[in-house]
């Protein structure tokens, strides 16, 4: 009987209407993403209710499953739905897996509030906050987490699941598609690093382009420079951009009110063919290669961007851990190096992610590790607001460990392979 027991009681749910009195599409939700999550489906029973009162009639359902059971019961009336899912752990662990199918099916009805309650049966319970894990590769072998109190949003957009998690460490924190993206409490770790470091060595950026960066945070930082005249932020997904204004004020600062940022909503890679302007910087601020955002972080996206790009510009992205995800690090810095004459990678720890992390500024000329000192200092001491960049910090990022430096030699993808068994260990 060990196992992981999930209820979720969602009110003023503002999405998908007919799931509330229709039991066929209700249904078909619910295979799609317990089959999906990789549950196993053995029966169901869907009831839709007669209307009453000149109201609607709601639906209960559930699903038998081989590992337990999902149940929903709707309330149309009400805009209101009740959610329980069950899974034994006896012989294996499903409980990311009943996360993840609770996740999806609250995401579909977008309510606007939500009460989750976790309950560990036969063992030991957990805390009363919800602790939230990541696994950080595709095996899966290695996980972290933090502590959730309050889900303030959950809602799927046309393209991903969206959260909104209040956490202790770090407050609200934005995840997609299952993935910390960032917090309000650390995201100058990454953002800092991300944007300064590749503009303060070319030293007078005028035009800026983001793809990605919905969250706001990236085009804060590039504002920070005197030079920049436009910034250009190219995001697929609306509903990011729409979160962010409305959650992550401590994120952009009020970034989407300065007339030098221009969004356009819409594919990147679209984008980047059909522009016939230059820049100076371009930042990929995007989720991880494994999401659909992967084919933005190949060679031939990158020689459409050397296209855009002025002469002494530069490309900035991150390329993942180079300890939990070695092959895929080696990979991309193996197809920045067969467009780009200068590629410098470098990493830092970012908390939301759980993991040294690493970057690349890749350009035909821009050289972000010779900048003479003076220059260097005077050009930081103008930027204001830092929390984590700084003169020291500009040069201490690009001194890559030995296993990582190995990673993004030439021929670092045959050489990673005893750095990934080291990697394990740790």
């Amino acid at each position: 009987m060990q196992g992981l027991h999930l209820t979720a009681d969602l009110y003023d749910c503002r999405g998908a209407d007919g799931l509330m009195t229709d039991a066929a599409a209700l249904a078909e939700l619910c295979r799609r993403h317990t089959i999906g999550v990789g549950l196993t489906l053995v029966d169901e029973k869907w009831y839709p209710f007669p209307p009453y009162n000149g109201q609607p009639g709601g639906v209960t359902g559930m699903l038998l499953l081989a590992e337990s059971h999902l149940a929903v019961h709707t309330w149309p009336e009400r805009r209101a739905v009740t959610l329980d899912v069950y899974v034994c752990n006896f012989t294996t662990d499903n409980s990311a897996k009943a996360e993840a199918l609770l996740r999806e099916i609250v995401a579909a009805f977008e309510p606007g509030r939500s009460e989750i309650h976790r309950l560990q049966r036969g063992g030991e319970q957990r805390p009363p906050a919800e602790t939230v894990l990541e696994a950080l590769n595709d095996a899966g072998d290695a996980v972290y987490g933090y502590t959730a109190t309050e889900r303030v949003l959950a809602k799927r957009s046309p393209y991903q699941t969206i959260e909104v998690l209040r956490t202790p460490r770090f407050g609200l924190a934005m995840r997609i598609d299952g993935h910390f993206m960032t917090s309000e409490g650390e995201e100058f770790y990454y953002h800092e690093c991300l944007v300064h470091p590749a503009a303060v060595a070319h030293g007078a950026p005028r035009q800026v382009l983001i793809i990605g960066g919905g969250d706001g945070g990236a085009a804060e930082e590039v504002l920070k420079h005197r030079s920049v005249e436009r910034v250009v932020m190219a995001e697929l997904d609306a509903e990011v951009v729409a979160v962010a204004r409305q959650h992550f004020g401590a994120v952009h600062r009020g970034v989407f009110d300065d007339p030098r940022l221009h969004v356009r909503i819409g594919d990147g890679l679209a984008y980047v063919a059909d522009t016939q302007d230059r820049f100076d910087l371009i930042l990929l601020d995007l989720t991880d290669p494994e999401t659909p955002a992967g084919s933005l972080y190949t060679e031939a996206f990158f020689r459409s961007l050397q296209r855009i790009l002025n002469p002494g510009g530069a490309v900035v992205l991150h390329t993942g851990t180079p300890v939990f995800e070695p092959e895929q690090v080696a990979r991309i810095n193996a197809e920045l190096r067969a467009v780009f004459a200068q590629v410098h990678p470098f990493g830092l720890y970012v908390p939301l992610y759980g993991a040294y992390w690493g970057f690349a500024i890749a350009s035909d000329t821009l050289q972000p590790r010779a900048l003479d000192a003076a220059v260097l200092a005077a050009r930081v001491q103008a930027l204001p607001d830092l929390q984590y960049y700084n003169a020291d910090v500009h040069h201490a990022l690009f001194a890559l460990p030995n296993y990582y430096r190995k990673l993004v030699q030439p021929g670092g993808v045959r050489a990673q392979a005893g750095c990934c068994a080291e990697a394990a260990t740790v």
